[in-house]
């Protein structure tokens, strides 16, 4: 099945490998751009969660571990980063050379520009200003394989080429093209012991324009149903404290007076006696 995608026209430069990445076929990082740290991967109750900070610009990180080529369908509050339609895996998406790295910054708005992702409260994010809140606070990344190319005929006839095959075709947005910028609704009913007073839910806002260039590539997918599905959820620090997804360590009491193993060593040599004087005892 052939899908019209992006191909990053950057960096095969490797992002560097984290902990607190997840997926199998690719590894998926949310990176905070302010400081470049990659976000705590928190695992509860069967998720994958990541703090953000209200009002942070971030990145969704990918690297394509297999050396073969990656299609990524990439989504946030289930819309699509890419068309902007409510998110579907049939759909557009960004495809990874082999070992391939690359930060998602923001919506798409054409082949040069993006609208940067930034955390804000959900009322104000994108999906919620279109009409679409009943999945904020979810990232989300399907990864499909590539089809392998059929053997070619005994007798050697010349291929078509990549343009004859393109009307049949749809593209899809490519790791290869693009300008490099540096993952909650879990139930409060479930909380135990609330430490920290629960804030406003987070979502992604449409935030400013920057440059990031792709281009057109085909890409005939091995199968309708991705190989893979990366889920990560996210909200603020204080929400997910709240819920129970961070674990808040209670304050250590303080530590007793030290005591002195040796109470009376004053140091020094053998004290004279009373009465004593260096010529004798009087």
């Amino acid at each position: 099945m052939t899908r019209l995608g992006l191909t990053l026209a950057l960096s095969l430069a490797a992002v560097s490998l984290n902990a607190h990445a997840v997926g199998r076929l690719a590894d998926v990082e949310i990176v905070d751009r302010t400081t470049g740290a990659t976000l705590e991967t928190h695992y509860y109750r069967g998720e994958y969660w990541v703090a953000g900070t209200p009002g942070g610009r971030y990145t969704i990180s990918i690297r394509n571990r297999l050396r073969e080529r990656l299609l990524a369908v990439t989504a946030v509050d289930g819309v699509n980063v890419i068309s902007g339609d409510t998110a579907g895996w049939q759909q557009t998406g960004y495809v990874f050379a082999p070992l391939q790295g690359y930060e998602i910054s923001g919506w798409r708005k054409s082949d040069r520009d993006v609208a940067t992702f930034e955390f804000t409260a959900a009322p104000n994010s994108y999906a919620e200003r279109t009409g679409r809140p009943a999945n904020v606070g979810v990232i989300g990344v399907a990864l499909f394989r590539e089809r392998p190319p059929a053997p070619a005929p005994a007798a050697a006839m010349p291929a078509p080429s990549a343009a004859a095959d393109a009307s049949a075709r749809q593209t899809e947005p490519s790791a290869s093209g693009a300008s490099r910028s540096k993952a909650l609704e879990a139930d409060a009913g479930n909380a135990v012991g609330r430490l920290v007073a629960p804030q406003a839910k987070l979502g992604t806002g449409h935030g400013e324009r920057e440059a990031s260039y792709v281009e057109h590539t085909d890409f005939d997918r091995a199968s309708e149903r991705p190989t893979e599905v990366i889920r990560i959820r996210y909200d603020s620090a204080a929400n997910l404290v709240a819920t129970g997804v961070i674990r808040q360590r209670p304050p250590l009491p303080p530590l007793p007076p030290r005591p002195n193993a040796f109470p009376d060593s004053a140091g020094g040599y053998v004290p004279d006696p009373p009465g004593y004087s260096a010529s004798g005892l009087r």
